[in-house]
């Protein structure tokens, strides 16, 4: 039963995997013929100080995506795993920018923070009229608020299925013996997530790492360099200078940095044994 499986993911995974690699030790242009460059394009891209602009560019959107995030989810997801009658309709509601296309949310976004055709202009606010999009720390500031205005919902519904699972008797017993809603929340709720935190974080690290085409049509990497991440500095060098070689090592770099980051989260989060009990 697990053959099909293990087939597409080999296909689909693992060889295009491997012919990045081997990639990563040629010089090609994406149309003629392949030829063999050794370790030219490592040793190229290495000492490329772009490349660690790039690296730099990443982390600090996964540090701030991270940070903006996981602390509004958990209190979303805390939020909607309560017994409102409207949760299930928040839950629908919070879900749908996670529906919606990357590019089009960025488009949008690009029209709206226009400081002569969008917001500023249509509700005459002063304060919006800023160069969102022209400014690098500004331009940070609108990626991370995007990204996370897509994938908040997400992560909080991964909470709210987190804290149903916590059984409702360390909260009674909580309460006789006097603890309110906040130490409950900081003794009982963020312990017993402790497993669910690792995840939400997994997948805020390693979707932050290929995050590309947001990006692409946001800022396209500007002003500057201030928006260019790994993921984008790869599309760059292969499909608009034609360095499939360069590209590769990138991707290479992409991958290898997922693996490790995703290694020292599991690490950090232990052994899975012990995990929550099925709660009410």
């Amino acid at each position: 039963m697990v053959l099909p499986a293990l087939f597409m993911f080999l296909l689909f995974g693992v060889v295009p995997l491997i012919g990045v690699f081997a990639l990563s030790f040629a010089q090609w242009d994406g149309l003629g013929a392949i030829h063999t460059a050794g370790i030219s394009n490592w040793r190229s891209v290495l000492r490329d100080p772009g490349l660690y602009h790039s690296l730099w560019v990443t982390f600090e959107i996964i540090a701030l995506s991270w940070l903006v995030q996981t602390p509004i989810s958990l209190l979303l997801g805390t939020f909607l795993a309560g017994r409102q009658r409207y949760r299930g309709f928040l839950a629908v509601l919070f879900f749908i920018p996670l529906l919606l296309s990357s590019a089009a949310i960025a488009i949008t976004y690009k029209a709206l923070l226009d400081p002569n055709f969008g917001l500023a202009a249509g509700l005459h606010l002063s304060f919006l009229a800023q160069d969102w999009l022209g400014k690098g720390n500004l331009a940070i500031g609108v990626v991370i608020f995007i990204i996370s205005w897509q994938f908040i919902p997400f992560h909080s519904l991964i909470y709210q299925g987190g804290v149903r699972q916590i059984p409702t008797t360390m909260y009674e017993a909580a309460s006789i013996d006097g603890a309110g809603r906040v130490r409950q929340f900081f003794s009982i709720t963020i312990p017993q997530l402790k497993y669910t935190i690792i995840t939400s974080t997994t997948l805020i690290v390693v979707g932050s790492l290929v995050f590309f085409d947001l990006i692409f049509v946001l800022t396209a990497g500007g002003p500057g360099d201030s928006t260019r991440v790994l993921a984008l500095d790869m599309y760059k060098r292969g499909f608009m200078s034609n360095q499939m070689g360069p590209a590769s090592v990138i991707a290479t770099i992409l991958v290898v940095l997922g693996l490790i980051l995703a290694l020292i989260l599991r690490r950090l989060g232990g052994s899975t044994t012990a995990s929550q009990q099925e709660g009410a």
